[in-house]
């Protein structure tokens, strides 16, 4: 969206009587939880600047702009409260403890509501996630102009800090001229304390390696990778628990909530989201640098074919990398632009490789498909599979060995199209916001993130079968139970699972289903 102007706080603006009315009286009522504080009412925040956020999480867009809102809140600690409204797309997303969770990892600092039946979305006429609405410090909406003119009070899509800034400023100076600006701090108690024990904290992804036995986990809340061996023992962290964009060796590097992992020999290549950047992790050398991006989102027009030298060139949210067999080339899942991606180390070169950048399930050409967050990649060798989120789907691309790449799908159907049920091909498998994929012995092992569970797939079929979980989120080896897991890989005739709510990796034995809690021997949390 482009950049907002001609701020007004008059709310006759609005588009209707009814509208203007509502607005004028704008209310909080109709959630059904609140995480970070206790029930809000707008009435009380009368003197304060606000701004609600309308988000959902599984949302990449709404993770761009959390950065964004953290600056506000800096900059504006004296005259600004940001309240999230929580308004889930997916039926696990309109759970208040699943969102509580979420908050933590997300290290939100404001209060969120749980607007799980849409109440306070439709009272404020919103229509797309993430949008924002400011209230002035008289508790009227204010009623901005959008591109094409139009009065709105709602403002759709990433982007726009500059016309934020600028409006807060603009509404706070107001109020402090007439003697009604409330500048005095308020503070929350925030979920994120509460983890500050845990030896790994959000694990997103794992990487098993059977032929160093070797043990990757992307513990992702602590901004660190953790190395062991296959049985958890001996411990290596690289990384000082520190967000950050720093190169050196491993007690100084720094990620930012990094996700998936893929190795060549003594060199891990990491997908650093909160970065934009891929990482080289050389495991001899126990030093960390950066290989693509530099810190900074891209803010190019992602529909535009691209390719870039790696180390000058900025990438959007990368959520997991591969390797295909015979290859040096580094594939990446581009969550933040609905793409894959490739790098290839010899030349340094970053570029698109498949993917339109419009956000939706299309089969075809690499250049016309269309992916919706892909967050997770696996390989048999010859075909690349992608873990569609966004569409609860799994892709494949290939051809790709012979230069003559195509994407299709083994199931998903659309945005809204999601569920929990076995089946064969797009048509009759259901799945919720799959995230993670793991490749073993002709199957297919998808992480159904959001309805707790491990499904078995055939590829070849588009078979699809519930492997463990029964929906319900728990920690529990027997019966087997996960919590939104993230990450899966496949070493030895074992599973290993990132099960990221848990804080956990968990081992399944693939012959006997048998599930155990890895124990990380003598891992403790960062310094904080």
């Amino acid at each position: 969206m482009a950049i907002l102007s001609q701020l007004t706080l008059a709310t006759a603006l609005l588009a209707s009587p009814a509208a203007a009315q509502e607005a004028a009286k704008p209310s909080l009522d109709g959630a059904i939880g609140w995480i970070n504080s206790g029930p809000i009412d707008l009435a009380s925040l009368k003197g304060k600047v606000v701004l609600l956020d309308f988000w959902t999480y599984c949302c990449i867009n709404c993770h761009h702009i959390l950065p964004d809102l953290e600056k506000l809140e800096k900059k504006y600690k004296n005259e600004l409260v940001v309240i999230g409204v929580h308004s889930g797309k997916f039926d696990a997303e309109r759970n208040t403890e699943n969102i509580r969770r979420k908050v933590a990892e997300y290290r939100i600092k404001h209060p969120v509501a749980n607007d799980a039946e849409m109440v306070i979305w439709e009272r404020f006429n919103i229509r797309s996630w993430p949008s924002r609405v400011l209230i002035a410090p008289d508790g009227n909406v204010v009623v901005v102009r959008n591109e094409l003119g139009e009065p709105t009070i709602a403002i759709g899509g990433e982007g726009n800090y500059e016309f934020f800034d600028h409006a807060i400023g603009e509404l706070a100076d107001k109020a402090r001229k007439a003697g009604t600006l409330n500048e005095k701090p308020i503070t929350f108690a925030t979920e994120e304390s509460q983890y500050s024990d845990k030896a790994l904290l959000f694990p997103g992804k794992i990487l098993a390696d059977a032929k160093s036995s070797r043990l990757f986990i992307s513990d992702t809340g602590h901004n660190r990778i953790v190395v062991a061996d296959l049985d958890g023992k001996n411990p290596v962290v690289i990384g000082d628990g520190g967000a950050g964009l720093v190169d050196g060796d491993f007690t100084k590097a720094r990620f930012n909530r990094q996700q998936g992992m893929c190795l060549e020999g003594d060199v891990l290549y990491v997908a650093d989201t909160e970065n934009h950047a891929i990482r080289a992790v050389d495991l001899k050398a126990k030093t960390v640098s950066t290989v693509v991006g530099d810190g900074k989102q891209a803010d190019r027009d992602p529909r535009e074919t691209f390719v870039g030298p790696g180390k000058k060139s900025r990438i959007s949210s990368p959520w997991d990398v591969i390797q295909l067999p015979g290859s040096r080339r580094i594939y990446i899942a581009m969550a933040g632009t609905h793409q894959i991606y490739a790098y290839d180390p010899d030349s340094g070169d970053v570029r698109t490789f498949a993917g339109s950048g419009y956000e939706n399930i299309q089969d075809g050409l690499p250049a016309a498909a269309r992916f919706a967050q892909p967050s997770g990649l696996a390989t048999d060798g010859e075909n690349l599979y992608v873990a569609d989120s966004e569409v609860s789907g799994v892709r494949v691309i290939s051809g790709i060995p012979e230069g003559k790449a195509k994407v299709g799908r083994v199931v998903g159907e659309g945005l809204f199209k999601f569920g929990d049920r076995d089946g064969k091909g797009p048509a009759e498998v259901r799945l919720q916001h799959c995230l993670g994929l793991a490749y073993s012995d002709g199957v297919l092992y998808i992480a159904d993130t959001y309805n707790n569970k491990i499904k078995a797939c055939d590829p070849k079929t588009a078979t699809v079968t519930t492997f463990l979980g029964d929906v319900k989120s728990g920690d529990s080896d027997d019966p087997p139970r996960f919590h939104e897991l993230g990450g899966l890989s496949a070493a030895g005739g074992k599973l290993y699972v990132a099960d990221t709510n848990n804080h956990k990796i968990k081992v399944v034995d693939l012959a006997s289903r048998k599930v155990h809690s890895l124990e990380i021997s003598g891992l403790k949390p960062p310094t904080p």
